[in-house]
């Protein structure tokens, strides 16, 4: 493809074989002139004969679009998980937690009252925790009991915001439980229907200890989100469970709740400042601290590898302005002959594979973001069309498809995939600038 005179009509300089005017003309033409952007345009619409280069352009906008939009959805995925997961965590769990030490924590009242006044403490919840076999004619399931009082029970919004049949009010006045939706739908019971509870330890005689057992009503049904919780939980009234698991007067730990669970450590500091003997304190950083380097490290090395993605897009932009760069050899010549300086021969290419890459980045963005917000009904339609059950609850834990986008991070893998555009795009456009016009013409 050959240029005409009207190609180069914005930057042309007079047409004359002097040296100094030729120099006055490239000194003459401002950087990213408009030429340049016409040219740059033109080479981008390639003609049949140039359909190869095309093709290549087309893998180059697809790849770094594609690679964009992947790595915003999955680490968006991957943030959803983690806040997810550690937002059920924390929703059932104390960010502290509180044991006595080779003695029974029967004090329990006179600590709770100390912990409270110590800063950004929220909650004090003392509880009794055990395992059980959860009993009914249709199926035996274990389970976790928590004893806790109703007060503490509703402050955990986890659970009080998520009551699926009947209700917690008079929780401590009645000998009832609640259980977790799947643990009710295993044990074929609803609301009034009586479960059977099996302890391991109970009254103790001549001839050993035998296990508790004894039958409650279901008060009420809840659903937290996480499959595991719902299949095993169960809470029972503090002073019921205390008779159960005979404890008498006492609890097994004491669990706080506090302002800010990432600044837990400065609460515990304050915590430990009181200066009860005799008590142990561990945070839900230290008690969770395998699971959380685990979802990070996945994290991070998600982030690496699905990076390669966009870098091998860069090396197909790299790969076809080459191509380009070759095929355009006699326009270079016949430009150069024209005026136009080295300059202005690399940006030409810049631009060229510059927009490939810069387009593809924001529309890998823009369709990140959108996959990204509707990810959960996309997942549902998934479903309908192929009959199969997508992220299953009893693998992934979760009842629904977790997606949180971070503005930081999305802006820098924006960011990163713009920059790789343009570097990709420096040795080609160099190359370019310093191809001879006396060489290109004769050999073009």
């Amino acid at each position: 493809m050959g240029l005409s005179m009207t190609d180069v009509t914005a930057g042309q300089a007079p047409s004359t074989s002097s040296p100094h005017a030729t120099r006055a003309a490239a000194s003459a033409t401002s950087v990213f002139a408009p030429f340049e952007w016409i040219l740059a345009m033109r080479y981008l619409r390639a003609r049949r004969s140039e359909g190869f280069i095309s093709v290549i352009a087309g893998f180059s906008f697809a790849g770094i679009m594609l690679g964009v939009a992947t790595l915003i959805i999955v680490m968006a995925v991957m943030n959803g998980f983690r806040k997810e997961l550690v937002g059920k965590i924390l929703g059932l769990n104390g960010h502290v937690i509180i044991n006595r030490i080779n003695a029974p924590f029967d004090d329990f009242a006179d600590v709770a009252q100390k912990l409270r006044g110590v800063k950004s403490v929220k909650t004090v919840i003392p509880l009794i925790e055990g395992q059980v076999m959860a009993s009914t004619q249709a199926q035996a399931l274990g389970g976790n009991v928590r004893g806790m009082s109703e007060a503490s029970v509703k402050s955990l919004k986890l659970v009080q915001s998520n009551i699926r049949e009947g209700t917690l009010d008079g929780f401590d006045n009645q000998a009832g439980i609640a259980i977790g939706v799947r643990l009710a739908e295993n044990l074929k019971v609803g609301v009034g229907d009586n479960v059977t509870l099996i302890g391991p330890r109970g009254a103790c005689t001549p001839f050993g200890c035998l296990p508790r057992t004894k039958s409650y009503p279901v008060s009420a049904i809840f659903e937290m989100g996480m499959s595991e919780y719902d299949k095993i939980m169960i809470f029972m009234p503090l002073e019921e469970s205390q008779k159960f698991f005979s404890r008498d007067k006492a609890v097994d730990a004491v669990e706080v709740v506090t302002d800010d669970p990432e600044a837990v450590g400065t609460t515990m500091a304050g915590m430990r400042a009181l200066g009860i003997a005799g008590i142990h304190f561990s945070d839900w950083k230290q008690r969770n601290e395998t699971f959380i380097r685990v979802l990070d490290v996945e994290r991070a090395m998600m982030f690496i590898i699905l990076s390669l993605i966009i870098v091998v897009a860069a090396f197909n932009i790299i790969s076809g302005l080459m191509m380009l760069v070759k095929d355009k050899g006699r326009d270079i010549g016949i430009l150069r002959t024209m005026g136009a300086s080295k300059g202005a021969i690399m940006r030409v290419f810049l631009i060229t594979g510059a927009s490939i890459g810069v387009v593809g980045t924001l529309a890998g963005f823009v369709i990140g973001v959108i996959f990204t917000r509707y990810i959960e009904e996309i997942r549902q339609f998934v479903m309908w069309a192929s009959s199969r059950n997508v992220f299953d609850p009893n693998f992934y834990y979760l009842t629904r498809m977790p997606a949180e986008m971070d503005p930081l991070e999305t802006a820098m893998i924006v960011a990163m995939g713009l920059a790789l555009a343009v570097l990709a795009t420096i040795y080609p456009s160099w190359r370019a600038s310093r191809l001879d016009p006396v060489e290109a013409l004769r050999y073009g």
